[in-house]
């Protein structure tokens, strides 16, 4: 197929850019670079061997998308989106307008250009704090911070889509937590500055670039006291998108859970990396965060079932590939153009 990936740029959109093109698709990235990076594009492109189409555009820019979707494309896959839950409650406006209006435009741009076939980039944290794990896709939701509540809503537009126009294909996929890198160091999560993500929070204490990790809770009902999560390498995501473009062919509206279906502590995590890199990781048990649970791991069996995907990559090559990542590029992308592009934007235009 020829697929148009919004937030292509981004941490998993990159690696997904690969995993399509390895497996015979023609793929087009459209990003604003708030988050994304040009670095990222021209790794794609020697990773893959492809010359890559880029565009620079916004999400929510309904004729840019038109424009570029009118030259034929058989699906897209949207990443793009704003993504930190901290940050959704300081700005809930500016996420519903980014990832809301951003996906409608996309919608309306899809469906004026005959283009039929779409993957979405959705979170576990629709599912709040579950009543059991693992979660499988019918548990209640219960998202419970704006970031979450646009997912949602996302989520639905699309399946009302879906129900209207019979032609309309999608699948939603339900990430856990991404982790880890390409294996060959080449990509990996560039935070632009102090993560919010477990896994380069670790990469970056054990490189010395943090003092210490803070562990967020001790006391939870676990089996070491810290939070529990399903890590999932990034690769593993991007061959679940790869296979879910493969089940659009026959239509409908499928909901599924990326996960590896079982869950690690933060403590389990911070053991691991250190096991790998050679390095300590110094810690710091601090209050709790308000909205976090004690324990989320998925039952991924309906996408094992759907997509014939499963998991392949373990905790610890999550840790080695992400400390190759770190290793190689201790800044990440960062450079002085990219910096100022990107406080160049107003805030608005982040993905």
């Amino acid at each position: 197929m020829k697929v148009l990936v919004c937030g292509g740029a981004g941490y998993i959109g990159s690696h997904t850019c690969v995993a399509l093109i390895e497996q015979g698709h023609e793929v087009v990235i459209y990003d604003n670079l708030c988050h994304g990076s040009l670095s990222a594009v021209d790794h794609i492109r020697q990773l893959s061997g492809a010359d890559v189409r880029f565009v620079q555009g916004d999400v929510r820019d309904k004729a840019a998308l038109e424009s570029v979707l009118s030259s034929g494309f058989d699906a897209v896959v949207h990443f793009a989106a704003l993504k930190i839950m901290s940050e959704s409650c300081r700005l809930p406006l500016l996420y519903f307008d980014n990832n809301v209006a951003g996906t409608i435009a996309l919608l309306q741009a899809m469906q004026a250009t005959g283009v039929h076939r779409l993957v979405f980039s959705s979170t576990a944290a629709v599912y709040g704090d579950p009543d059991v794990v693992p979660i499988k896709e019918d548990a209640p939701l219960r998202a419970c911070n704006p970031y979450s509540h646009t997912k949602l809503v996302m989520e639905r537009l699309i399946q009302e889509l879906c129900e209207a126009r019979p032609s309309f294909s999608a699948a939603i996929l339900r990430y856990f937590n991404p982790a880890g890198a390409h294996p060959s160091g080449l990509m990996g999560e560039d935070t632009g500055g102090v993560p919010s993500n477990l896994m380069p929070y670790v990469s970056q204490v054990a490189a010395g670039m943090q003092d210490r990790l803070h562990v967020f809770g001790g006391d939870y009902p676990t089996r070491d006291g810290t939070g529990v999560r399903d890590y999932i390498h990034v690769m593993d995501l991007a061959d679940a998108h790869t296979k879910a473009l493969d089940v659009l062919r026959v239509g409908g509206c499928h909901v599924l859970n990326i996960g590896t279906g079982r869950g690690y502590s933060v403590l389990e995590v911070v053991s691991a990396f250190e096991r790998i890199s050679g390095r300590r990781v110094p810690y710091e048990i601090v209050d709790r965060r308000p909205g976090d649970v004690a324990e989320v791991w998925a039952d991924p069996s309906h996408a094992q079932e759907t997509l014939g995907w499963h998991a392949q990559h373990d905790l610890l090559r999550m840790c080695a590939d992400a400390w190759r990542w770190q290793s190689m590029h201790p800044h990440g992308y960062q450079s002085a153009q990219v910096i100022e592009l990107r406080q160049a934007m107003p805030s608005g235009s982040c993905r």
